[in-house]
């Protein structure tokens, strides 16, 4: 996607997020269990500040987060994150070097792609736990996060702590998972013992299983966004195992 566009979709899903929460602060969050909306609102806020420093020192900033932050209501927090955040990416150039956590991109682009996305989870967090309509997520917003999750957190950390995922992967037989959303996206996703790799596009030959629906319905399937009705967008053909092991990785990479 182009910055612009992730720039776009960021300021949506910010504001949507910022309305949805106001008077809601002791309501639980179901997909983020033990959260409320104010801890969520907290969390969101902190986020966009430690991003903030990343880009501003070059490096992410160590212990976090600090004390003060206590003392500031939610979304008094959640506003001061958000008006700093767009103000450093006011001031940068997406190609220029900032401080992340994944070693091939260490660029202010990478922090516009990562809060464009961390952003579309949690307000769709915040609509479910307020019980709001969860607004659409564009198609191609959607697509960039699947890829994202695939290949950025998962894959990216199977190979950097691969420590962290032994009991999962060690006693895999070897599986192929296929994720197509709509029409035009799709990922063959490979495990087996120190395995996750990812390929875009179908492929040649059969998957064990395949997960497929729209690009919002997989995006949300994948980040345990589902909500209530569950994955009734989303349909699984093949072996179960095969995708609830990938769905254990996902959920270890992205804690």
């Amino acid at each position: 996607m182009e910055f612009t566009r992730l720039l776009d979709c960021l300021a949506a899903d910010h504001d949507r997020l910022r309305a949805v929460v106001e008077g809601h602060a002791d309501a639980p969050v179901p997909t983020c269990p033990g959260w409320t909306v104010a801890d969520l609102t907290r969390h969101v806020g902190e986020v966009y500040l430690h991003k903030t420093a990343a880009m501003r020192d070059g490096e992410e900033p160590e212990p976090w987060p600090p004390k003060e932050f206590a003392d500031q209501a939610p979304t008094a927090l959640l506003d001061r994150g958000y008006t700093a955040l767009r103000a450093e990416f006011a001031a940068r150039a997406p190609e220029d070097p900032a401080g992340t956590w994944y070693g091939p991109d260490q660029s202010v682009g990478f922090w516009i792609r990562r809060m464009a996305q961390e952003t579309v989870v949690h307000r769709i967090d915040a609509e479910l736990a307020t019980g709001r309509p969860v607004t659409a997520v564009p198609d191609d917003l959607a697509v960039d996060g699947v890829d994202e999750l695939l290949k950025v957190f998962t894959a990216y950390a199977v190979t950097e702590w691969g420590d962290c995922f032994t009991e999962i992967l060690d006693g895999s037989p070897g599986r192929t998972v296929l994720v197509r959303a709509g029409d035009d996206a799709a990922w063959r996703v490979r495990t087996g013992p120190g395995e996750f790799t990812v390929t875009d596009g179908a492929g040649d030959g059969t998957a064990d299983v395949t997960l497929s629906g729209s690009p919002e319905d997989v995006l949300r399937s994948l980040w345990n966004r589902a909500g209530a009705d569950g994955d009734r967008g989303v349909t699984v053909e093949g072996d179960p195992p095969a995708l609830a092991e990938l769905r254990r990785c996902l959920v270890v990479a992205t804690q």
